[in-house]
C-alpha cells in the first residue's frame, strides 16, 4: 500500500513518492533515515530539517538554502567531515525536545537563485552526504519508503504557524501552549484579547459574555461584520468563536454572564483575562480567582470628551494579579459601580484604545509566562493619551539603585 501523501502539495509529495521518509512537524520539512559517514567511520542515520515556507497546499520558494541536521558531523567514506556542507551553527532546539546539532548552508555553483523548491534543496544536501554512506555500505540509501505521521495531531492551529518557523522562536512559542484561558467580557477590549490570543498556541480560549453582538460592536472589534452579522444578533461569544475557528481549535463559547452560580468554571483554567466594565463584577471575578491563586489580568479604560477643546482625553491600565502578588488590584482597579464622575457614566471606548488596552494586557501575560524577559516583572502598566507616556509599576523585582516612584 501507498504511503498516504504528507500534504496536499506536489513538491513535497515527489519526495515522498521517491521513497524518502518524510514528515511535516512545527512548520517543518523533516526527512528521516538520512544515510551518512560518522567520523569513525561507520554509517550512521540522520534527520535533515527545514523550515517550510508558503501556504498549505501551495508552498512557495525556500526562505533561504541552508538546512539543519539531527546527528553527528556528516564525512567522507574516509572519515574526515564533509567541508563543502560549511557547519554555520549548532546545537539548536528547534521546538521543545527536537534539537538540531548542524546547521549547514551549500549553495550549487552558478545557481544563484537556489534553491526553487523545498525538494530541490533537500535533493542537494542528500547528494552531498548520501553518497558517501553508499561508498562505505552499498544498502545505505535513504529511499527506505517507511511513511512517517503526516502532521502533528496535537497541533492547534488548522494550519502551520510558519511566522514561528520564520522567525525560528518555536521553542520560545511553545512556552504559551499549555496554558488554558479565559476572556470574561468580548466587549471591545476582550474581543482584541481575543485576536491577539487565538495567534498563541495556547490550548483552550474560553469565552464569557451573556451578549449579543450588535451594530455598535462592530466599531469596537476587530475584523469587519457584514450586515447580516448584525442582523443576526448572535451572542457574542457564538460569533467570535465562528470567526476564530476558521484558524484553530481549542475555542469554547459560554453565552452567560458569570455569577455566584458559575464563578466555579473558572477553577480550572490557568490563567484569565477580565475585560468587564462593571466595578462590582470586577471585584467579585477579582476576589474569586486571588482567593484560588488563578493568576489574571484585569483591564480598564477611562476616557472622557473635553468640551473646550472638543478632544477625548484619557488612560488605559492592564493590571496583573498573581501568586506572588497581589495586594495591588484594589489600588488600581474601579471596584465600585457608583458612578464617581462622568468619565464613568459616558462609558467612552474607542476601538484604537480597546486595540492598545488589550496589548498591554496580552503583554503582561506573555511576560509572566517568560515569552518577554522583562527584569523588573511588573504587574501594573498605564497609558496616558495627553502625555504619550507608558508606566511601569508594582514591579516584583527592581534592580539596584531604582525605586517604585521612577519606573516611566
Amino acid at each position: 500500500m501507498s504511503p498516504k501523501p504528507i500534504v496536499l502539495d506536489p513538491d513535497i509529495q515527489s519526495l515522498q513518492d521517491e521513497g524518502l521518509s518524510v514528515e511535516v512537524m512545527h512548520g517543518h520539512l523533516l526527512v528521516h533515515q538520512v544515510p551518512y559517514v560518522k567520523t569513525g567511520g561507520k554509517v550512521g542515520r540522520g534527520i535533515m530539517v527545514t523550515e517550510l515556507a508558503g501556504n498549505v497546499g501551495t508552498l512557495g520558494k525556500p526562505s533561504n538554502h541552508q538546512i539543519w541536521f539531527v546527528g553527528d558531523v556528516p564525512c567522507h567514506a574516509n572519515g574526515t567531515p564533509i567541508k563543502a556542507l560549511n557547519r554555520t551553527e549548532g546545537p539548536k532546539d528547534l521546538w521543545p525536545g527536537f534539537t538540531a546539532q548542524h546547521r549547514f548552508s551549500n549553495k550549487p555553483h552558478g545557481e544563484g537563485d537556489f534553491p526553487k523548491t523545498h525538494s530541490a534543496k533537500i535533493r542537494h544536501y542528500l547528494a552531498l552526504i548520501a553518497p558517501e554512506a553508499a561508498a562505505v555500505d552499498p544498502d545505505a540509501t535513504p529511499y527506505v519508503g517507511e511513511p512517517v505521521v503526516s502532521f502533528d495531531p496535537e497541533q492547534i492551529f488548522n494550519y502551520w504557524d510558519t511566522a514561528s518557523t520564520r522567525a525560528g522562536i518555536l521553542a520560545v512559542t511553545a512556552k504559551l501552549a499549555h496554558y488554558r484561558v479565559a476572556i470574561v467580557g468580548l466587549g471591545g477590549t476582550g474581543s482584541y484579547v481575543l485576536d491577539l490570543m487565538a495567534k498563541t498556541p495556547v490550548r483552550e480560549i474560553h469565552l464569557f459574555d451573556g451578549d449579543l453582538f450588535e451594530q455598535h460592536s462592530a466599531f469596537r472589534a476587530p475584523s469587519a461584520a457584514s450586515i447580516e452579522d448584525i442582523a443576526a444578533r448572535m451572542p457574542k461569544v457564538e460569533y467570535f468563536a465562528a470567526i476564530y475557528a476558521k484558524m484553530r481549535k481549542g475555542i469554547y463559547s459560554h453565552a452567560a454572564y458569570l455569577d455566584d452560580e458559575n464563578l466555579s468554571e473558572l477553577d480550572n483554567l490557568d490563567f484569565v483575562f477580565l475585560c468587564v466594565d462593571k466595578g462590582g463584577v470586577r471585584k467579585m471575578l477579582g476576589e474569586h480567582l486571588i482567593a484560588r491563586g488563578i493568576p489574571f489580568v484585569d483591564t480598564g479604560m477611562e476616557l472622557c470628551v473635553l468640551p473646550e477643546a472638543n478632544a477625548i482625553l484619557g488612560t488605559c491600565r492592564a493590571t496583573l494579579c498573581t501568586a506572588g502578588k497581589s495586594d495591588h488590584f484594589g489600588r488600581h482597579a474601579p471596584q465600585s459601580d457608583a458612578p464617581r464622575d462622568d468619565l464613568y457614566r459616558s462609558n467612552i471606548q474607542v476601538a484604537d484604545m480597546n486595540m492598545l488596552n488589550a496589548v498591554l494586557a496580552v503583554q503582561l501575560w506573555k511576560k509572566h509566562c517568560t515569552f518577554y524577559l522583562d527584569h523588573w516583572r511588573p504587574h501594573h502598566h498605564t497609558y496616558s493619551i495627553d502625555s504619550a507616556s507608558l508606566t511601569r509599576d508594582e514591579a516584583l523585582n527592581l534592580p539596584p539603585h531604582e525605586d517604585q516612584a521612577d519606573q516611566t
